[in-house]
């Protein structure tokens, strides 16, 4: 078989070495072709990848999965022999056995069952980004990749990658505590060639997080020479930290010195590619799917381990309906498009896609590398298809590409995913790439998902003094602020809209009122009579959770009458045993459940088994059993491990097995309402 190489390495003088006696050999992974670039003549194209071949998207997410458990591996300091099975298995699936692929995908899936690390992955755009997010699926963790769209999110660092045709990157989570996390770092590439990109971004993370001791850079080939490598060890100990390198394979990729020379002749030489005319049509509609509203569809802004199950079902229930119209429309052959940086989602659909229909399914992705195309089976690059910027990029109008579309063998379908932003009168115009694919394909569908995709991702929470009465340290609310909506009835309305079964009580709040001096003085009676009693079982049930629980609890309470016994319980454990506990409040509400978005928030940030929900007593039980309920169907959707027992300051009712006291007595916090609760209101 004909390495799509070969071409290259013959006129270029190119020799591609393999080091090491892995199952996966260099030429295994990429062909060659050459770059319109005065940076650098070559191009290694890979063929797991899925940008600029149309490559088996199963073959796509396994090779990145099977990454992510060698970067598992190294990061728990064990040996779990993937390498070498797995190695095997995408080598006999880049050979064309499909069965060795679905082996694979089912390897990966039972060596990331028992994977847990605290490690966050960032991915490098544009090539890397569904490879990275593969790799966050395979250890669990949170992922982010770079992205050269500026959309006006919150800079968290900025690096640059000289080598490439747009140098500039950008890291723009939602979550500007993402990046601040003192586990390991993983970043991701498809190529490590000298590694200099991989260093300006330690060094760029490092001086933003300078806490962070260790950083794993996962990629499908280490190219680096000794020079290489001795600059990144020279880096690290420059910062005091570790850098390690994990590769699916590894060698050198030999260039004489007119490399460069070499390349501008070769392009010089060819003949200019020729586009087919622009028809002067009017402007044509294509049927268009849309990613269903609030799942998050990729790691520009941050992805998190919780959504991955919302976006699996997203990319199924969209293959769902494309498969049918495929099938009805009598579809061969079958391509999945992703636009640059959107690689993820398209991949995930084109897995789905590969999954319902008889017919091939292929997955690439447009690209803003000029590349030179040649026609000839030892050359990786076979055709290309060039059309204007549709996305209103920040660099400004130019062109951009898709390539091995139209060579040999033609798509008869494609599926175009686009974002929000991608979709424009560009896109649709003629000479557009809508109207190029139109042209070769003849079947054109699209795929919109949101731009950004942050409506899936759980919102930070509220602190004081901006919301609420309490310090930051006392509490985080996670709770949407309602204080603009008008939500207050009088207790007459409510009453009769709730008796009627018009309304349940928590769609609206009763008015509150500023506390008389009667009142007030009330409150100081019941703290006068009570306050050591109080005190005594808060240092219980805090004694009890530690105990129970552990020292490195997360305290959730209940709102609203669970936060100030929360606080009691945090302000114990830090004046008696000098800890820290985090702790939130969130809402829980009879008849309707738990706030599963405040449940994603505690996943993503801390370890579900560790959290603690407390409140300030049990009448009959009722939010005790609705607890219970809501966390087990929470579990379920999250894959978390939450625990509903119930730690309450007064347990009257006998319905936990945590408490400080059993005595019924009047509990000052009960009698101010949201004076005492942090000035926050009820939840609805």
């Amino acid at each position: 078989m004909t390495w799509n190489g070969q071409w290259v390495a013959d006129r270029l003088a190119a020799r591609l070495v393999t080091e090491g006696s892995g199952p996966l050999r260099l030429p295994d992974l990429v062909g060659m072709a050459v770059r319109r670039n005065p940076r650098r003549a070559h191009l290694l194209v890979s063929t797991v990848l899925g940008k600029h071949l149309p490559c088996d998207p199963r073959l796509v997410y396994g090779s990145g999965r099977l990454l992510g458990a060698r970067v598992a591996d190294v990061l728990t300091g064990t040996d779990s022999g993937i390498a070498d099975e797995g190695g095997q298995l995408l080598a006999a699936g880049l050979a064309g056995d499909s069965a060795a692929t679905t082996k694979l995908l089912s390897l990966c899936d039972q060596h990331a069952a028992a994977i847990r690390t605290d490690a966050v992955v960032i991915g490098f755009a544009e090539t890397a980004t569904a490879l990275g997010h593969s790799v966050a699926d395979a250890i669990t963790a949170p992922y982010l990749h770079s992205t050269r769209r500026d959309d006006g999110g919150a800079r968290a660092a900025m690096f640059v990658e000289e080598h490439s045709h747009a140098t500039d990157h950008l890291l723009l989570p939602a979550d500007p505590q993402l990046l601040s996390r003192p586990g390991p770092l993983v970043l991701v590439d498809d190529e490590l060639s000298t590694g200099q990109t991989a260093l300006n971004t330690i060094r760029a993370l490092q001086s933003a997080a300078p806490a962070r001791v260790r950083y794993l850079i996962a990629t499908l080939i280490d190219l680096r020479s000794s020079a290489d490598r001795a600059r990144m060890a020279e880096l690290a100990v420059e910062l005091a930290v570790e850098i390690e390198v994990v590769s699916l394979a590894a060698g050198r990729l030999e260039l004489p010195s007119d490399v460069l020379a070499r390349g501008l002749a070769l392009v010089a030489a060819q003949p200019a590619p020729v586009a087919s005319p622009i028809q002067a049509a009017q402007l044509r509609s294509w049927p268009v799917l849309d990613w269903p509203a609030g799942v998050n569809s990729g790691g520009r802004h941050g992805f998190y381990p919780s959504e991955l199950d919302g976006l699996s079902a997203a990319a199924m229930g969209c293959a769902g309906v494309l498969a049918a119209q495929l099938r009805q429309s009598g579809a061969r052959r079958v391509l999945v498009l992703g636009s640059e940086e959107l690689m993820y989602a398209p991949l995930r659909i084109a897995m789905a896609l590969a999954g319902l229909l008889d017919v091939e399914v292929r997955f690439s992705t447009t690209t803003r590398s000029p590349v030179l195309s040649v026609d000839d089976e030892a050359y990786a690059i076979r055709s290309r298809l060039e059309f204007p910027a549709h996305d209103d990029p920040v660099d400004g109008p130019g062109a951009r590409y898709a390539y091995n579309i139209t060579a040999t063998d033609p798509f008869t379908d494609v599926v175009l995913v686009i974002d929000e932003l991608s979709d424009t009168a560009s896109l649709r115009a003629p000479g557009g790439l809508c109207d190029r694919l139109a042209g070769v394909a003849g079947r054109l569908r699209l795929v919109r998902v949101p731009t950004g995709s942050r409506t899936g991702r759980a919102p930070q929470p509220l602190r004081g003094p901006d919301f609420g009465s309490y310090s930051t340290a006392e509490v985080s609310w996670l709770l949407t602020d309602l204080s603009g909506v008008r939500l207050e009835a009088p207790t007459e309305e409510r009453e009769e809209a709730i008796q009627a079964g018009q309304a349940h009580y928590a769609e609206s709040l009763p008015i509150e009122f500023q506390p008389s001096a009667q009142y007030q003085s009330l409150f100081r009676q019941a703290l006068a009579e009570s306050a050591a009693e109080l005190a005594q079982a808060v240092g219980t049930v805090t004694e009890l959770v530690l105990a129970e629980r552990g020292r490195d609890v997360v305290l959730v309470s209940l709102a609203r009458a669970g936060t100030p016994i929360g606080i009691l319980m945090r302000r114990w454990a830090e004046q008696v045993h000098g800890l820290r506990l985090p702790h939130y409040t969130m809402s829980i509400v009879r008849g309707r459940g738990i706030d599963t978005v405040a449940l994603r928030y505690l996943t993503e940030h801390h370890d579900s088994t560790k959290v603690v929900f407390v409140d300030g007593w049990t009448g009959k039980g009722a939010i005790a059993r609705e607890l219970a309920v809501a966390i087990e169907a929470a579990n379920q959707v999250l894959g978390s491990a939450f625990s509903s027992e119930l730690a309450v300051l007064a347990d009257t009712g006998s319905c936990v097995r945590t408490f400080g006291t059993r005595k019924d007595y009047l509990i000052a916090s009960a009698c101010l309402n949201s004076t005492v609760s942090g000035l926050v209101s009820r939840t609805v």
